[in-house]
């Protein structure tokens, strides 16, 4: 018996010991194990399953023989090479029982013999059906029989002719026969029988059979393999295998036209083969033919010979799909499979007579013309530079680095080769491909280095670097391929993004040059700006107040040259930033630039954040973590993290901020990225900090001031100056808290940021002073502050609990009910909890003591606590940073503790029944 073929048809490999496993084949199995249970019930059944090469046939094949177990199965896979020997199919078949063949009738025998080749008696169809038929029912008198026909387009004539016969004639025996076919069974030998196509795997299915096939695949590649396989596991399993080059083949390719290997491109070519050349030439037309244009397809067909007959041949083969105008496949995957699959002089046939049918100003013309041109063709090469060009206007970046790598391949000499990759890369990395970008810079390079690269790549070294977080080497490039490029909006650009990369390292030598650069150099001077905002400083003392000035430009400034988001909240100018990019990012979208769109959607997370919608945020930073890893660029998809690490701080979800800072710092801190490893330790600071654990907080919140550390940066030293300052507060560093305040106010004085401001107020009010409620009452009054919700907030709060020190229960509840409203709707779960006790805390003094209880032996909220705290052994003042009271307050109350539990010592605290909850 000729065993049936393992194969990736939905599961794997299947063997004998290991049956296979089905992914989304309910409906299928169900009607294979139907008839399997009706033939041992004593009737018979046919089915033929039939769709395209690689969807899943050969495995349900499978399934069926796995499942019966306890039938006689014979089994065959129909090949090519035997398609023209008379029953060859039937040999292969029937071999395993030709020792029954002599128990049939005297007039069937010798025709089964001659058809198998036993003999040399003249064959005659009509008694070799009968008699195979004959032979099955005779069989299945002793157990049931299955026959399975994998690949029946392969069949030789004689033997579909004959299995057509039995097929129809099997339904009062316990016989199923079972055959695989790519093509409509009503334009074959099955016409009549009943079939089921096979169509492609949902989303779902084939997430299943991708994690069988690559377990450890991460979400963007899982993703992204799904998508592209099209519900063909076929597919799958050469997409799991050779996934590697998804990204490069997609611009080798061209959009919506995936890679496919050898399987699937041998398996298509057979199916195309078993066509007459008429339908061969036409579904290699309409595969070649991008749009799917049926007219055009039509044009070119007509021209070349290709009739009705070819169309109706070609569609009920499976291929060709033809819904009004428009023809086509199922999925890409089929076209890629079908234009891959066939030979390379068809291809070129096909692309000869498209081209032919199409006008000289069409843009699909150059692409057929480049399909055919062999060697070097500077005119095509031309045509296709153009095409390029037209290309990026309208926004199809993917598109025109196609076509320029094309046009490179075409060039006439190496130089205009470099340069048309120049471009090309450019082009790419528009379209959000970093590793094609990187490739294709790579190759220009190789083959004519010089001051071309940087002129036709538009600066794009430089970018690379800087996506890949290497700032300082990003630096490098960027002021230098500032004087290379010819147009003064890049050349502008460039110095920008170089100012943003030396920001980034946080050091003063790089971000000077980059000044001075953008003040007096050719970058300057070209773009009509004699001097760059003042936003490019974050120098305490550097110019006077300019935030006016800021706010203004960052109004009307194209989002390339926006200052880094942390820089540009330190100015204040976040919510001109934020209309800027509003009015921005759509515009993005619609011309597909992934690249400056993942930057726009990182820099908008954060605003977001700041301004308290946290919901968009989250959205923001999702979206662009996913577009950022896509590509490839580690220092966005950085900056997409930080935002979800900060709302997981404010949040409560320290394990996200352990996960997300620790995968920072673990290309930031080797690389010399300062402002992510200082945005990674300021995350954690606030996690620690809003989880009251101060002196875990100040320990990450110091490092971003610490001269020579990893994660010293001055712009984020200062937006963290407030945090910083009240951590020091709770532990005892009013030395330093008195310095981060003197930082704050002097940034004020020069800026005029609200937040600033604020902050600077706060700080000065955590401070011991007789001003304190002066400094709060400041804090909160400072305009435009309330666009900082959570800043407010906790003005709010800071100021409600020094109210109630002061035993001001009234103010305090207003205040920190302020807070608590604000912290609720934001979703700030630790300081809403924290606002929570401080409420409870300035509640009546009536509500603390239970009406069937002397008051002087029930302890008080705040008593409840500090007993707590000290059955646990902490020291006074490890109470008071805890409880954010002085060392004397908890003493007074560990005195009222021990009186009302008539107790000495702090170890007596340690009873159970000690520290019973107050009511």
């Amino acid at each position: 018996m000729t065993p049936l073929p393992s194969g990736p048809h939905g599961a794997g490999a299947p063997t004998e010991a290991a049956p296979a496993k089905l992914f989304g084949r309910r409906e299928e199995t169900a009607l294979l194990d139907q008839l399997l249970s009706r033939a041992r019930a004593g009737t018979g059944g046919t089915l033929v399953l039939w769709g395209e090469p690689g969807i899943g046939k050969s495995a349900l094949l499978r399934h069926a023989h796995d499942r019966a177990g306890d039938f006689l199965r014979l089994s065959h896979l129909a090949t090519r090479p035997e398609a023209d020997l008379a029953f060859a199919g039937l040999h292969a078949l029937l071999r395993p029982v030709t020792d029954h063949v002599e128990s049939l009738p005297t007039a069937q025998a010798p025709a089964l013999r001659a058809a198998l080749g036993t003999s040399g008696e003249p064959t005659n169809q009509l008694p070799i059906g009968a008699a195979v038929l004959s032979l099955l029912c005779a069989l299945a008198e002793r157990q049931p029989v299955l026959v399975l026909v994998d690949n029946g387009q392969w069949l030789d004539e004689a033997t579909a002719r004959c299995l057509g016969f039995v097929a129809r004639r099997v339904s009062a025996h316990p016989v199923v026969v079972l055959l695989a076919d790519h093509g409509d069974p009503a334009v074959r030998h099955w016409d009549g029988l009943a079939d089921a196509r096979v169509e492609g795997l949902t989303d779902d299915s084939a997430r299943q059979l991708l994690a069988t096939l690559a377990p450890f695949t991460d979400e963007t590649t899982v993703r992204t393999t799904v998508r592209e396989a099209g519900g063909n596991p076929l597919a799958l399993h050469e997409l799991a295998t050779f996934g590697n080059g998804l990204d490069d083949a997609q611009h080798r390719h061209g959009p919506g036209q995936p890679p496919v290997g050898p399987r699937l491109r041998r398996a298509f070519r057979a199916a195309i083969d078993a066509l007459s050349p008429a339908a061969r030439l036409l579904t290699v037309l309409a595969a070649a033919e991008e749009h799917g244009d049926r007219l055009t397809v039509q044009r070119a067909g007509c021209a070349t010979g290709v009739d009705d007959t070819a169309w109706e041949e070609a569609t009920g083969a499976g291929l060709l799909r033809v819904v009004d105008n428009h023809v086509g496949f199922r999925h890409p995957v089929v076209r890629s499979a079908v234009y891959e699959g066939c030979h390379a002089a068809l291809r070129r046939r096909a692309h000869r007579a498209l081209a032919a049918t199409l006008p000289d100003e069409a843009a699909e013309r150059v692409w057929h013309l480049a399909a055919v041109a062999h060697g070097r063709d500077e005119h095509v090469a031309t045509l296709l530079e153009q095409a390029a060009a037209r290309a990026r206007l309208r926004g199809a970046a993917d598109t025109a680095a196609r076509a320029l790598r094309r046009a490179a391949e075409l060039s006439a000499t190496p130089i205009d080769a470099s340069q048309r990759l120049a471009e090309a890369a450019s082009a790419a990395w528009d379209a959000g491909s970093a590793a094609t970008a990187a490739c294709l810079l790579d190759e220009a390079e190789r083959l004519a280095p010089g001051a071309h690269i940087a002129r036709r790549g538009q600066g794009l070294r430089g970018v690379l670097e800087f996506a890949r977080g290497t700032p300082e080497l990003a630096h490098h490039y960027l002021t230098t391929d500032t004087h290379q490029v010819a147009d003064p909006g890049t050349a502008r650009e460039l110095a920008a993004m170089a100012a943003h990369a030396a920001w980034s390292t946080g050091r003063g030598d790089p971000r000077a040059e980059t000044y001075a650069l953008l003040l007096a150099g050719e970058a300057g001077d070209r773009t009509g700006s004699p001097d760059p905002p003042a936003w490019w400083s974050d120098a305490p003392s550097a110019h006077p107040r300019q935030a006016d000035d800021a706010g203004t430009r960052a109004g009307r400034t194209a989002l390339p040259l926006l200052p880094p988001t942390p820089l540009g909240l330190a100015w204040g100018i976040d919510k001109p930033m934020r209309e800027a990019l509003r009015r921005g990012t759509p515009h993005l979208r619609r011309r597909g630039e992934r690249a400056r769109l993942a930057d726009a959607l990182a820099r908008t997370a954060l605003l977001d954040y700041v301004a308290g919608r946290w919901p968009d945020a989250e959205s923001s930073a999702t979206e662009g973590l996913r577009l950022a890893e896509e590509m490839g660029a580690d220092h966005l998809a950085s900056r997409c993290r930080t935002s979800l690490g900060w709302l997981a701080a404010a949040r409560g979800d320290e394990r996200t901020v352990a996960e997300i800072t620790a995968r920072t710092l673990e290309t930031s801190l080797p690389r010399g990225v300062r402002a992510l490893s200082a945005a990674a330790y300021w995350n954690r600071g606030l996690a620690a900090l809003f989880q009251e654990r101060p002196d875990e907080a100040l320990d990450a919140l110091v490092r971003l001031a610490e001269p020579g550390h990893g994660a010293e940066h001055p712009t984020f030293a200062l937006l963290a100056a407030l945090d910083t300052a009240e951590a020091a507060v709770h532990v005892g560093r009013h030395d330093l808290a008195e310095e981060r305040a003197r930082a704050l106010e002097t940034w004020a004085r020069r800026t005029g940021a609200p937040w600033a401001r604020a902050a600077a107020h706060v700080a000065r009010a955590l401070l011991p002073g007789p001003r304190a409620e002066d400094a709060f009452r400041a804090a909160l009054d400072v305009p435009g502050v309330r666009s900082h919700p959570l800043l407010h907030a906790r003005a709010h709060l800071f100021y409600g609990e020094w109210l109630r020190r002061c035993r001001r229960r009234i103010d305090a509840r207003a205040q920190i009910g302020a807070a608590i409203e604000v912290f609720d709707r934001l979703g700030a779960e630790p300081l809403h909890g924290r606002a929570r006790r401080e409420q409870d805390l300035t509640g009546p003094p009536g509500r603390r003591g239970s009406p069937d209880t002397d008051e002087t032996n029930q302890l008080t909220l705040q008593e409840q606590r500090v007993a707590q705290l000290a059955a646990k052994q902490l020291t006074n003042r490890e109470i008071a940073v805890q409880l954010r009271i002085s060392h004397r307050t908890v003493g007074h109350h560990l005195g009222n503790v021990f009186a009302k539990l008539g107790i000495n010592t702090r170890t007596e605290l340690s009873h159970p029944h000690a520290c019973s909850e107050p009511r």
